[in-house]
């Protein structure tokens, strides 16, 4: 009897314990959009990733010419010529693609310099909604943006417009989303 007592005074304290603490999201998608560096880094981004497009599409232009040089000069190589000249293609594919995979791969330059990029807007929003969670007494606070399902969202809960406060956005400044 006394183990069960204990137990239930258990699990009332613990119901208190939860129903006391606040819990909050943010939608750090929202936010990025408002705020202005946001649109600089993009821009910064497009510019670079254009760049390195460009020299993709250029590698991949010498490819087509060497092979297109190949099929007009064909019938005047030797075995030997036509092997080297493939061989020289195949290297330019390679190099090619190899290109691509470290500019555009996993963890290659492109992500790079996004994360170079996004990391000091992204550590100027954490520190916001930081102090926007402490200002009001929130232990839990969520990102509706993250890959975390959230099904329903009572937005009296929302304290995305708090960080943009926070970080001192004018809220009717006009994004790109608005327009």
């Amino acid at each position: 009897m006394l183990k069960c007592l204990k137990i239930v005074f258990f699990l009332m304290m613990t119901a208190s314990v939860v129903q006391a603490q606040k819990i909050g999201f943010v939608d750090s998608e929202y936010i990025l959009n408002k705020h202005p560096d946001y649109k600089v880094v993009q821009e910064e981004l497009k510019k670079q990733a254009s760049a390195w497009k460009k020299e993709a599409q250029n590698l991949e232009n010498e490819i087509k010419e060497m092979y297109n040089a190949l099929k007009a000069e064909e019938v005047l190589l030797t075995e030997d010529m036509y092997k080297e000249r493939m061989e020289d293609i195949r290297q330019q594919e390679k190099a090619a693609s190899n290109y691509n995979t470290r500019v555009f791969g996993i963890n290659g330059e492109y992500y790079q310099k996004q994360d170079e990029l996004m990391k000091p807007l992204q550590s100027k929003i954490f520190d916001a909604i930081d102090k926007v969670s402490k200002r009001n007494g929130i232990a839990i606070m969520f990102d509706k943006a993250a890959d975390l399902s959230m099904i329903y969202t009572d937005p009296v809960h929302d304290y995305s417009d708090f960080v943009i406060d926070e970080l001192g956005i004018d809220e009717n400044t006009e994004t790109e989303e608005n327009k």
